[in-house]
């Protein structure tokens, strides 16, 4: 008979906007395989062939390659819907896709990727300080209206999704650009507080080599 365990790839960076999903697969307690790839080798053919986005996450679930990170996470929580990890309802379903595509897009797509690689928005390094002071803007501006819409420790109804999951891996971006996370977004590190004590959280970070999020 043959096997109906899925097999499943992960290709990640550590501490990179795939720990997100790597937290959803240690949530789903499914066998998975890690691939890490480093920044500096990423445009390489092996990977290319992969995924010709040259982007992490990259999955693989019985070598259907899924790219983007809310369909990552999606496909991931599809493999244990009991576990509501894209929400309850059909409406906090809703939710977590909103959340979702607004930190794919807005705080990680144009905020820390200006401030980060402002070459993918210009050729012309002269302008490179300008998108990198917008992007600056923009991360502190997304994380005071994400503060201010949260109304618990979870971003959507009262469980873990996948936003949570998202959520504390932007923390640690803030945290890494030096801003004060703790005093100017408290009900943010509230969430953030609750899922890094969560096993799967902790058994990610410790798998990619991370430092816990709070001493």
């Amino acid at each position: 008979m043959a096997s109906t365990t899925p097999s499943i790839k992960l290709w990640y960076a550590p501490g990179a906007c795939s720990l997100a999903p790597h937290i959803i697969l240690k949530e789903t307690g499914v066998n998975f395989e890690l691939v890490k790839v480093a920044f500096d080798s990423i445009n390489n053919d092996e990977f290319k062939a992969i995924n010709p986005k040259l982007r992490i996450p990259t999955l693989s679930i019985n070598n259907d390659i899924i790219t983007e990170n809310p369909a990552v996470m999606m496909a991931i929580s599809n493999l244990v819907p009991e576990k509501h990890l894209f929400g309850k309802t059909p409406l906090d379903t809703v939710r977590v896709i909103e959340w979702a595509n607004y930190i794919s897009g807005t705080l990680h797509g144009q905020a820390f990727a200006g401030l980060w690689r402002p070459q993918r928005f210009t050729a012309d390094p002269e302008d490179h300080h300008k998108l990198q002071a917008m992007g600056m803007t923009t991360i502190k501006e997304s994380f005071r209206y994400i503060d201010d819409k949260l109304k618990g420790v979870h971003a959507v109804g009262d469980s873990f999704t996948i936003v949570d999951a998202y959520l504390l891996t932007m923390y640690r971006w803030g945290q890494k650009i030096g801003l004060s996370m703790e005093s100017d977004y408290p009900k943010l590190t509230a969430l953030v507080v609750e899922a890094s004590k969560r096993p799967a959280t902790v058994a990610a970070m410790e798998a990619e080599g991370l430092a816990p999020i709070f001493n």
